[in-house]
Protein backbone atom coordinates (compact mmCIF):
# COMPACT_ATOMS: atom_id res chain seq x y z
CA UNK A 1 0.00 0.00 0.00
CA UNK A 2 1.61 3.22 -0.91
CA UNK A 3 1.67 6.34 1.56
CA UNK A 4 -0.86 8.52 1.56
CA UNK A 5 -0.06 11.94 -0.08
CA UNK A 6 0.27 14.82 2.66
CA UNK A 7 -2.88 17.44 2.06
CA UNK A 8 -3.53 20.03 4.53
CA UNK A 9 -5.96 22.78 4.47
CA UNK A 10 -6.05 26.30 6.24
CA UNK A 11 -10.09 26.92 6.69
CA UNK A 12 -11.12 30.34 7.98
CA UNK A 13 -13.90 31.89 8.24
CA UNK A 14 -14.45 35.23 6.64
CA UNK A 15 -15.88 37.03 9.95
CA UNK A 16 -13.53 39.55 10.11
CA UNK A 17 -9.76 40.09 10.05
CA UNK A 18 -7.13 37.30 10.45
CA UNK A 19 -5.97 36.89 14.21
CA UNK A 20 -2.32 35.93 14.91
CA UNK A 21 -3.69 32.66 16.10
CA UNK A 22 -5.24 31.41 12.77
CA UNK A 23 -1.78 32.76 11.27
CA UNK A 24 0.01 30.41 13.57
CA UNK A 25 -2.63 27.65 12.19
CA UNK A 26 -2.01 28.55 8.71
CA UNK A 27 1.80 28.39 9.51
CA UNK A 28 2.26 24.91 10.96
CA UNK A 29 -0.04 23.50 8.26
CA UNK A 30 2.38 25.25 5.98
CA UNK A 31 5.25 23.89 7.60
CA UNK A 32 4.28 20.41 7.56
CA UNK A 33 3.13 20.21 3.94
CA UNK A 34 6.76 21.27 2.95
CA UNK A 35 8.60 19.31 4.79
CA UNK A 36 6.59 16.32 3.92
CA UNK A 37 6.39 17.26 0.38
CA UNK A 38 2.71 18.44 0.52
CA UNK A 39 0.01 20.56 -0.71
CA UNK A 40 -1.00 23.13 1.15
CA UNK A 41 -4.79 24.43 0.83
CA UNK A 42 -7.15 27.52 1.37
CA UNK A 43 -10.62 26.70 2.31
CA UNK A 44 -12.88 29.37 2.76
CA UNK A 45 -16.03 28.49 5.50
CA UNK A 46 -18.51 30.82 4.74
CA UNK A 47 -21.16 28.71 5.53
CA UNK A 48 -22.38 31.14 8.09
CA UNK A 49 -23.33 33.93 6.14
CA UNK A 50 -25.08 35.85 8.65
CA UNK A 51 -21.47 36.99 9.98
CA UNK A 52 -19.71 37.12 6.43
CA UNK A 53 -17.87 40.32 6.73
CA UNK A 54 -17.26 42.07 3.66
CA UNK A 55 -12.95 42.63 2.42
CA UNK A 56 -12.11 39.61 5.23
CA UNK A 57 -11.48 37.38 2.32
CA UNK A 58 -9.05 39.58 0.65
CA UNK A 59 -7.74 40.68 4.03
CA UNK A 60 -6.82 36.74 4.52
CA UNK A 61 -4.99 36.26 0.96
CA UNK A 62 -2.72 39.48 1.67
CA UNK A 63 -2.07 38.40 5.22
CA UNK A 64 -0.85 34.85 4.19
CA UNK A 65 1.36 36.32 0.94
CA UNK A 66 2.87 39.11 3.34
CA UNK A 67 3.42 36.34 5.29
CA UNK A 68 5.16 34.53 3.15
CA UNK A 69 2.88 31.52 3.45
CA UNK A 70 2.10 30.01 -0.16
CA UNK A 71 -1.15 28.31 -1.16
CA UNK A 72 -0.78 25.46 -3.68
CA UNK A 73 -4.81 25.24 -4.18
CA UNK A 74 -7.45 26.77 -3.18
CA UNK A 75 -9.18 30.67 -3.02
CA UNK A 76 -7.72 32.96 -5.06
CA UNK A 77 -5.46 29.94 -7.05
CA UNK A 78 -8.08 27.25 -7.73
CA UNK A 79 -7.20 23.47 -8.17
CA UNK A 80 -9.04 20.32 -8.94
CA UNK A 81 -11.25 20.45 -5.87
CA UNK A 82 -12.73 23.67 -6.66
CA UNK A 83 -15.05 25.61 -5.58
CA UNK A 84 -13.28 26.39 -2.54
CA UNK A 85 -15.52 28.62 -0.66
CA UNK A 86 -18.62 26.61 1.10
CA UNK A 87 -21.23 28.86 -0.16
CA UNK A 88 -20.16 27.70 -3.20
CA UNK A 89 -20.38 24.10 -2.46
CA UNK A 90 -23.69 24.08 -0.95
CA UNK A 91 -25.57 21.48 -3.51
CA UNK A 92 -22.96 19.11 -2.51
CA UNK A 93 -23.80 18.73 0.93
CA UNK A 94 -27.57 17.36 0.81
CA UNK A 95 -27.11 14.49 -0.39
CA UNK A 96 -24.48 13.52 2.58
CA UNK A 97 -27.17 14.72 5.07
CA UNK A 98 -30.20 12.68 3.19
CA UNK A 99 -27.89 9.46 3.40
CA UNK A 100 -26.91 9.57 7.41
CA UNK A 101 -30.77 10.05 7.64
CA UNK A 102 -31.18 7.44 5.07
CA UNK A 103 -28.50 5.09 7.35
CA UNK A 104 -30.04 5.84 10.62
CA UNK A 105 -26.99 8.30 11.94
CA UNK A 106 -29.08 11.37 11.26
CA UNK A 107 -32.86 12.45 12.09
CA UNK A 108 -35.56 15.63 11.09
CA UNK A 109 -36.29 17.78 13.81
CA UNK A 110 -39.21 20.14 13.80
CA UNK A 111 -38.76 22.17 17.13
CA UNK A 112 -39.36 25.80 17.70
CA UNK A 113 -37.18 28.24 19.12
CA UNK A 114 -39.79 28.93 21.53
CA UNK A 115 -40.18 24.56 21.96
CA UNK A 116 -36.23 24.51 21.87
CA UNK A 117 -36.11 27.43 25.08
CA UNK A 118 -38.99 25.85 27.02
CA UNK A 119 -36.66 22.35 26.79
CA UNK A 120 -33.34 24.66 28.62
CA UNK A 121 -35.76 25.44 31.28
CA UNK A 122 -36.81 22.68 32.31
CA UNK A 123 -33.56 21.19 32.53
CA UNK A 124 -31.89 24.13 34.12
CA UNK A 125 -34.68 24.27 36.63
CA UNK A 126 -34.15 20.41 37.05
CA UNK A 127 -30.36 21.34 37.69
CA UNK A 128 -29.18 20.06 34.68
CA UNK A 129 -25.26 21.46 34.82
CA UNK A 130 -25.09 21.71 30.61
CA UNK A 131 -28.73 21.45 28.66
CA UNK A 132 -28.62 20.23 25.39
CA UNK A 133 -30.77 18.34 22.99
CA UNK A 134 -29.01 15.10 23.23
CA UNK A 135 -29.44 11.20 23.87
CA UNK A 136 -32.28 11.78 26.13
CA UNK A 137 -33.76 15.06 25.50
CA UNK A 138 -34.47 14.38 22.32
CA UNK A 139 -37.10 11.64 23.38
CA UNK A 140 -39.46 14.44 24.67
CA UNK A 141 -38.90 16.63 21.20
CA UNK A 142 -40.61 16.70 18.06
CA UNK A 143 -38.33 15.15 15.80
CA UNK A 144 -38.72 12.06 13.35
CA UNK A 145 -37.67 10.00 15.99
CA UNK A 146 -40.36 10.39 18.13
CA UNK A 147 -43.07 11.25 15.33
CA UNK A 148 -44.78 8.59 13.75
CA UNK A 149 -43.13 7.94 10.11
CA UNK A 150 -46.62 9.49 8.43
CA UNK A 151 -46.47 12.54 10.19
CA UNK A 152 -43.07 13.22 9.74
CA UNK A 153 -43.69 12.97 5.94
CA UNK A 154 -46.64 15.56 6.24
CA UNK A 155 -44.78 17.93 7.73
CA UNK A 156 -42.04 17.71 5.09
CA UNK A 157 -44.56 17.82 2.43
CA UNK A 158 -45.89 20.85 4.19
CA UNK A 159 -42.88 22.61 4.10
CA UNK A 160 -42.58 22.95 7.64
CA UNK A 161 -39.39 24.40 8.68
CA UNK A 162 -36.38 21.72 10.38
CA UNK A 163 -33.04 21.20 10.94
CA UNK A 164 -31.28 17.75 10.36
CA UNK A 165 -29.61 17.00 13.65
CA UNK A 166 -26.54 13.97 14.14
CA UNK A 167 -28.27 11.37 16.26
CA UNK A 168 -25.32 10.67 18.61
CA UNK A 169 -25.01 7.39 20.83
CA UNK A 170 -26.22 7.34 24.36
CA UNK A 171 -23.21 5.40 25.34
CA UNK A 172 -20.36 4.83 23.70
CA UNK A 173 -16.38 5.63 24.20
CA UNK A 174 -15.51 7.64 21.16
CA UNK A 175 -11.48 7.35 20.65
CA UNK A 176 -9.22 9.05 18.19
CA UNK A 177 -5.68 9.54 18.44
CA UNK A 178 -4.49 13.13 18.32
CA UNK A 179 -0.82 13.99 16.86
CA UNK A 180 0.11 16.15 19.82
CA UNK A 181 -2.01 14.94 22.80
CA UNK A 182 -2.14 11.25 22.08
CA UNK A 183 -5.05 9.27 22.56
CA UNK A 184 -8.16 11.12 23.14
CA UNK A 185 -11.42 9.97 24.90
CA UNK A 186 -14.34 10.98 25.73
CA UNK A 187 -17.93 9.77 26.21
CA UNK A 188 -21.18 10.07 23.79
CA UNK A 189 -23.48 11.16 26.63
CA UNK A 190 -20.97 14.43 26.70
CA UNK A 191 -21.47 14.92 22.57
CA UNK A 192 -24.87 16.40 21.75
CA UNK A 193 -26.97 16.11 18.80
CA UNK A 194 -25.75 19.08 17.05
CA UNK A 195 -27.37 20.21 13.57
CA UNK A 196 -26.30 19.27 10.39
CA UNK A 197 -28.12 20.86 8.43
CA UNK A 198 -29.95 24.34 8.86
CA UNK A 199 -33.47 25.64 8.09
CA UNK A 200 -32.01 27.08 5.19
CA UNK A 201 -30.79 24.58 3.90
CA UNK A 202 -27.28 25.82 4.05
CA UNK A 203 -25.05 23.03 5.82
CA UNK A 204 -23.40 23.92 9.49
CA UNK A 205 -19.39 23.63 9.63
CA UNK A 206 -19.43 20.26 11.38
CA UNK A 207 -21.05 18.75 8.28
CA UNK A 208 -19.44 21.06 5.66
CA UNK A 209 -16.19 20.41 6.99
CA UNK A 210 -16.13 16.84 7.22
CA UNK A 211 -17.52 16.46 3.85
CA UNK A 212 -15.16 18.95 2.24
CA UNK A 213 -11.82 17.02 4.03
CA UNK A 214 -13.19 14.06 2.85
CA UNK A 215 -13.78 15.15 -0.73
CA UNK A 216 -10.83 17.41 -0.97
CA UNK A 217 -8.49 14.21 0.48
CA UNK A 218 -7.46 15.98 3.59
CA UNK A 219 -4.73 14.05 5.23
CA UNK A 220 -3.70 16.37 8.31
CA UNK A 221 -6.15 18.46 10.20
CA UNK A 222 -4.27 20.63 11.85
CA UNK A 223 -6.20 23.22 13.81
CA UNK A 224 -6.77 25.00 17.53
CA UNK A 225 -7.55 23.45 20.47
CA UNK A 226 -10.71 25.55 20.74
CA UNK A 227 -11.99 22.81 18.08
CA UNK A 228 -11.09 19.89 20.23
CA UNK A 229 -14.32 19.67 21.57
CA UNK A 230 -15.88 19.08 18.61
CA UNK A 231 -13.60 16.33 17.22
CA UNK A 232 -15.27 13.46 18.95
CA UNK A 233 -18.13 14.62 16.85
CA UNK A 234 -16.53 14.61 13.69
CA UNK A 235 -14.91 11.55 14.23
CA UNK A 236 -18.77 10.16 14.33
CA UNK A 237 -19.51 11.62 11.26
CA UNK A 238 -16.51 9.73 9.05
CA UNK A 239 -17.54 6.68 10.67
CA UNK A 240 -21.71 7.15 9.90
CA UNK A 241 -20.33 8.43 6.47
CA UNK A 242 -18.27 5.73 5.58
CA UNK A 243 -15.22 7.08 5.48
CA UNK A 244 -13.19 6.32 8.67
CA UNK A 245 -10.66 4.65 6.77
CA UNK A 246 -9.46 7.53 5.01
CA UNK A 247 -10.15 9.99 8.29
CA UNK A 248 -7.90 12.60 8.50
CA UNK A 249 -5.13 12.71 11.00
CA UNK A 250 -5.93 15.21 14.14
CA UNK A 251 -3.73 17.92 15.51
CA UNK A 252 -5.22 20.65 17.90
CA UNK A 253 -2.47 23.04 18.51
CA UNK A 254 -2.07 25.00 22.40
CA UNK A 255 -3.87 28.23 23.10
CA UNK A 256 -2.57 31.45 23.05
CA UNK A 257 -2.78 33.06 26.14
CA UNK A 258 -2.09 36.61 27.13
CA UNK A 259 1.08 37.64 28.40
CA UNK A 260 0.81 37.70 31.73
CA UNK A 261 -1.09 33.47 30.94
CA UNK A 262 -4.55 34.61 32.51
CA UNK A 263 -6.37 33.57 29.46
CA UNK A 264 -7.03 32.94 25.53
CA UNK A 265 -5.27 36.03 23.78
CA UNK A 266 -8.31 38.59 22.48
CA UNK A 267 -8.26 41.85 20.57
CA UNK A 268 -8.92 43.52 23.69
CA UNK A 269 -5.57 42.26 25.22
CA UNK A 270 -3.90 44.00 22.55
CA UNK A 271 -5.56 47.35 22.90
CA UNK A 272 -4.96 47.52 26.53
CA UNK A 273 -1.01 46.13 26.25
CA UNK A 274 -0.59 48.74 22.91
CA UNK A 275 0.45 45.55 21.04
CA UNK A 276 -1.46 44.21 17.37
CA UNK A 277 -3.44 40.77 17.47
CA UNK A 278 -3.57 40.92 13.53
CA UNK A 279 -1.20 40.46 10.94
CA UNK A 280 -2.25 43.34 8.90
CA UNK A 281 -4.07 46.75 10.06
CA UNK A 282 -8.02 46.45 9.57
CA UNK A 283 -10.65 48.81 8.80
CA UNK A 284 -13.70 48.01 10.42
CA UNK A 285 -16.66 49.13 11.58
CA UNK A 286 -17.91 49.40 15.53
CA UNK A 287 -21.06 47.03 15.90
CA UNK A 288 -22.26 49.74 19.03
CA UNK A 289 -21.97 52.79 17.41
CA UNK A 290 -21.62 52.25 13.41
CA UNK A 291 -18.36 54.45 13.20
CA UNK A 292 -15.48 53.31 11.51
CA UNK A 293 -12.54 51.93 13.21
CA UNK A 294 -8.92 50.76 12.43
CA UNK A 295 -7.21 47.56 14.14
CA UNK A 296 -3.14 47.69 14.19
CA UNK A 297 -1.55 44.96 12.21
CA UNK A 298 2.16 43.62 12.41
CA UNK A 299 2.98 44.76 8.93
CA UNK A 300 1.98 48.86 9.37
CA UNK A 301 3.49 48.55 13.22
CA UNK A 302 6.79 47.75 11.45
CA UNK A 303 7.48 44.10 11.78
CA UNK A 304 9.21 42.24 8.94
CA UNK A 305 6.98 39.10 7.58
CA UNK A 306 10.23 37.00 8.29
CA UNK A 307 10.62 37.86 12.24
CA UNK A 308 7.09 37.40 13.11
CA UNK A 309 7.08 34.20 11.46
CA UNK A 310 9.76 32.89 13.29
CA UNK A 311 8.23 34.57 16.51
CA UNK A 312 5.07 32.42 15.81
CA UNK A 313 6.31 29.81 15.18
CA UNK A 314 7.89 29.14 18.51
CA UNK A 315 4.61 29.98 19.86
CA UNK A 316 4.16 26.24 21.29
CA UNK A 317 6.62 24.60 18.99
CA UNK A 318 10.30 24.44 19.51
CA UNK A 319 13.45 22.67 17.34
CA UNK A 320 14.56 20.55 20.32
CA UNK A 321 18.17 22.90 20.13
CA UNK A 322 19.31 26.38 21.21
CA UNK A 323 18.48 27.95 17.71
CA UNK A 324 16.18 30.65 17.86
CA UNK A 325 16.92 32.35 15.08
CA UNK A 326 15.08 30.60 11.46
CA UNK A 327 14.84 31.38 7.95
CA UNK A 328 10.91 30.19 6.45
CA UNK A 329 13.72 27.37 4.91
CA UNK A 330 15.09 26.22 7.88
CA UNK A 331 11.52 26.28 9.82
CA UNK A 332 10.27 23.58 7.29
CA UNK A 333 13.80 21.35 7.55
CA UNK A 334 13.24 21.47 11.67
CA UNK A 335 9.54 21.18 11.89
CA UNK A 336 7.80 18.28 13.29
CA UNK A 337 4.73 17.91 15.13
CA UNK A 338 5.30 16.07 17.83
CA UNK A 339 7.57 18.82 18.64
CA UNK A 340 4.36 20.73 19.58
CA UNK A 341 3.57 21.32 22.76
CA UNK A 342 0.17 20.46 24.48
CA UNK A 343 0.62 23.92 27.17
CA UNK A 344 -0.88 27.36 26.34
CA UNK A 345 1.58 29.70 24.94
CA UNK A 346 2.16 33.38 26.26
CA UNK A 347 2.24 35.77 24.24
CA UNK A 348 5.79 37.49 24.23
CA UNK A 349 5.31 40.73 22.42
CA UNK A 350 8.72 41.53 23.95
CA UNK A 351 10.23 38.37 22.32
CA UNK A 352 8.46 39.72 18.96
CA UNK A 353 10.21 42.94 18.65
CA UNK A 354 13.47 41.03 19.68
CA UNK A 355 12.83 39.01 16.60
CA UNK A 356 12.44 41.86 14.36
CA UNK A 357 15.32 43.91 15.71
CA UNK A 358 17.56 40.77 14.73
CA UNK A 359 15.92 40.61 11.12
CA UNK A 360 16.66 44.56 11.26
CA UNK A 361 20.26 44.01 11.51
CA UNK A 362 20.26 41.29 9.77
CA UNK A 363 18.89 43.06 6.21
CA UNK A 364 21.47 44.85 3.60
CA UNK A 365 21.64 48.56 4.10
CA UNK A 366 19.97 48.76 0.45
CA UNK A 367 17.18 47.20 1.53
CA UNK A 368 16.31 49.23 4.42
CA UNK A 369 16.97 52.68 2.94
CA UNK A 370 13.54 53.45 1.04
CA UNK A 371 11.90 52.93 4.50
CA UNK A 372 13.89 55.84 5.20
CA UNK A 373 13.69 58.17 2.01
CA UNK A 374 9.67 57.47 2.16
CA UNK A 375 10.09 58.95 5.36
CA UNK A 376 12.12 62.03 4.69
CA UNK A 377 9.92 62.48 1.48
CA UNK A 378 6.81 62.79 3.77
CA UNK A 379 8.56 65.13 5.26
CA UNK A 380 9.86 67.33 2.39
CA UNK A 381 13.27 66.30 2.86
CA UNK A 382 15.84 64.74 0.03
CA UNK A 383 18.71 62.48 0.26
CA UNK A 384 20.63 59.99 -1.99
CA UNK A 385 20.41 56.54 -1.72
CA UNK A 386 23.82 56.55 -0.83
CA UNK A 387 23.52 58.52 1.90
CA UNK A 388 20.14 56.82 3.56
CA UNK A 389 22.62 53.54 3.33
CA UNK A 390 25.34 55.02 4.97
CA UNK A 391 22.61 56.10 7.73
CA UNK A 392 20.39 53.12 8.13
CA UNK A 393 23.81 50.97 8.26
CA UNK A 394 25.03 53.58 11.36
CA UNK A 395 21.23 53.35 12.99
CA UNK A 396 20.13 49.69 12.27
CA UNK A 397 22.00 48.86 16.14
CA UNK A 398 19.79 50.85 17.53
CA UNK A 399 16.33 51.22 16.11
CA UNK A 400 13.63 48.29 16.62
CA UNK A 401 11.14 49.10 14.03
CA UNK A 402 11.83 50.76 10.33
CA UNK A 403 9.80 53.72 11.21
CA UNK A 404 12.93 54.49 14.01
CA UNK A 405 15.30 55.39 11.35
CA UNK A 406 13.52 58.73 10.86
CA UNK A 407 12.94 59.45 14.21
CA UNK A 408 16.80 58.54 15.40
CA UNK A 409 18.30 59.73 12.25
CA UNK A 410 16.87 63.58 12.42
CA UNK A 411 19.74 65.27 13.29
CA UNK A 412 21.46 64.22 9.67
CA UNK A 413 19.04 66.34 8.31
CA UNK A 414 18.93 68.71 10.79
CA UNK A 415 20.90 70.84 12.73
CA UNK A 416 20.18 70.47 16.38
CA UNK A 417 18.38 73.44 17.87
CA UNK A 418 18.48 72.21 22.00
CA UNK A 419 21.03 70.59 23.12
CA UNK A 420 21.32 67.30 26.11
CA UNK A 421 21.03 69.67 29.46
CA UNK A 422 22.60 66.56 31.54
CA UNK A 423 25.61 66.32 29.23
CA UNK A 424 25.99 70.38 28.89
CA UNK A 425 25.89 70.58 32.75
CA UNK A 426 28.39 68.05 33.04
CA UNK A 427 31.12 68.14 30.32
CA UNK A 428 30.54 71.73 28.56
CA UNK A 429 33.12 74.24 30.08
CA UNK A 430 35.42 76.95 28.45
CA UNK A 431 38.65 74.27 27.87
CA UNK A 432 35.73 72.13 25.97
CA UNK A 433 34.72 74.63 23.98
CA UNK A 434 38.02 75.88 23.14
CA UNK A 435 38.61 72.21 21.58
CA UNK A 436 35.83 72.25 19.86
CA UNK A 437 36.42 75.38 18.76
CA UNK A 438 40.16 74.17 17.20
CA UNK A 439 38.64 70.84 15.92
CA UNK A 440 35.76 72.92 13.96
CA UNK A 441 38.53 75.20 12.65
CA UNK A 442 40.77 71.72 11.40
CA UNK A 443 38.02 70.31 9.88
CA UNK A 444 36.89 73.31 7.41
CA UNK A 445 37.74 73.06 4.17
CA UNK A 446 39.07 69.52 4.39
CA UNK A 447 37.75 66.44 2.81
CA UNK A 448 35.78 64.38 3.92
CA UNK A 449 38.18 61.66 5.56
CA UNK A 450 37.22 58.40 7.19
CA UNK A 451 35.71 57.70 10.42
CA UNK A 452 39.37 56.59 12.14
CA UNK A 453 41.13 59.70 9.88
CA UNK A 454 38.41 61.92 11.74
CA UNK A 455 39.33 60.45 15.37
CA UNK A 456 42.67 60.91 14.60
CA UNK A 457 42.40 64.32 13.80
CA UNK A 458 40.12 64.77 16.96
CA UNK A 459 42.99 63.45 18.58
CA UNK A 460 45.32 65.51 17.73
CA UNK A 461 43.90 68.21 18.15
CA UNK A 462 41.99 67.76 21.46
CA UNK A 463 45.30 66.94 23.30
CA UNK A 464 46.94 70.00 21.68
CA UNK A 465 45.09 71.98 23.84
CA UNK A 466 45.81 69.61 26.69
CA UNK A 467 42.94 67.50 26.88
CA UNK A 468 42.39 64.01 27.10
CA UNK A 469 39.50 62.94 24.13
CA UNK A 470 37.44 61.24 26.55
CA UNK A 471 36.82 64.35 28.38
CA UNK A 472 35.85 66.21 25.26
CA UNK A 473 33.92 63.23 23.36
CA UNK A 474 30.66 63.51 24.57
CA UNK A 475 30.55 67.36 24.27
CA UNK A 476 31.17 66.43 20.83
CA UNK A 477 27.77 64.62 20.24
CA UNK A 478 25.93 66.71 21.72
CA UNK A 479 27.71 69.37 19.84
CA UNK A 480 27.01 68.23 16.53
CA UNK A 481 23.57 65.73 17.21
CA UNK A 482 21.87 67.44 20.01
CA UNK A 483 21.82 63.69 21.78
CA UNK A 484 23.94 62.50 24.46
CA UNK A 485 23.84 58.92 22.98
CA UNK A 486 23.87 57.31 19.44
CA UNK A 487 25.77 55.27 16.85
CA UNK A 488 28.95 55.47 16.09
CA UNK A 489 29.82 58.90 16.22
CA UNK A 490 32.90 59.71 13.93
CA UNK A 491 31.05 57.02 11.29
CA UNK A 492 28.40 59.73 11.74
CA UNK A 493 30.64 63.07 11.16
CA UNK A 494 31.75 61.31 8.16
CA UNK A 495 28.10 61.10 6.81
CA UNK A 496 27.41 64.29 7.75
CA UNK A 497 30.76 66.05 6.19
CA UNK A 498 33.27 68.00 7.21
CA UNK A 499 31.73 71.45 6.61
CA UNK A 500 28.29 70.56 8.04
CA UNK A 501 30.06 69.41 11.24
CA UNK A 502 32.36 72.49 11.50
CA UNK A 503 29.42 74.67 11.32
CA UNK A 504 27.30 72.86 13.80
CA UNK A 505 30.53 72.53 16.10
CA UNK A 506 30.89 76.92 15.85
CA UNK A 507 26.66 77.00 16.46
CA UNK A 508 27.21 74.79 19.44
CA UNK A 509 30.02 76.76 20.77
CA UNK A 510 28.40 80.15 20.44
CA UNK A 511 25.17 79.10 21.63
CA UNK A 512 26.85 77.09 24.94
CA UNK A 513 29.49 79.84 25.52
CA UNK A 514 32.45 81.36 24.01
CA UNK A 515 35.90 79.70 24.21
CA UNK A 516 38.25 81.27 27.06
CA UNK A 517 40.01 83.93 25.70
Amino acid sequence: MTERNVRVRFAPSPTGPLHIGGVRTALYNYLLARKLGGTMILRIEDTDQNRFVPGAEQYILEALAWCGIVIDEGVGVGGPHAPYKQSERKPMYRQYADQLIADGFAYYAFDTPEELDAMRARLQAAKVPNPQYNSITRAQMRNSLTLPEDETQALLDAGTAYVIRLKVPRKEEIRFQDMIRGWVVVHSSAVDDKVLMKSDGMPTYHLANIVDDHLMDISHVIRGEEWLPSAPLHVLLYRYLGWESTMPQFAHLPLLLKPDGTGKLSKRDGDRLGFPVFPLEWHGTDAETGEPTVSRGYREDGYLPEALVNFLAFLGWNPGTAQEIFSMDELIEAFAIDRVSKSPAKFDVAKAKWYNEHYLRAQPNAELAPYLLEALAAHGLSCTPEKAEQIVGVMKERVSFPQDFWQEAKYFFDAPMEYDPAVVAKKWNPQVADALAAYADALSGAPTASAEGLKNLFTQTVEAQGLKPGQVLQALRVAVTGAAAGPDLFETLVILGTDEVAGRLRTAVERLGAPAA
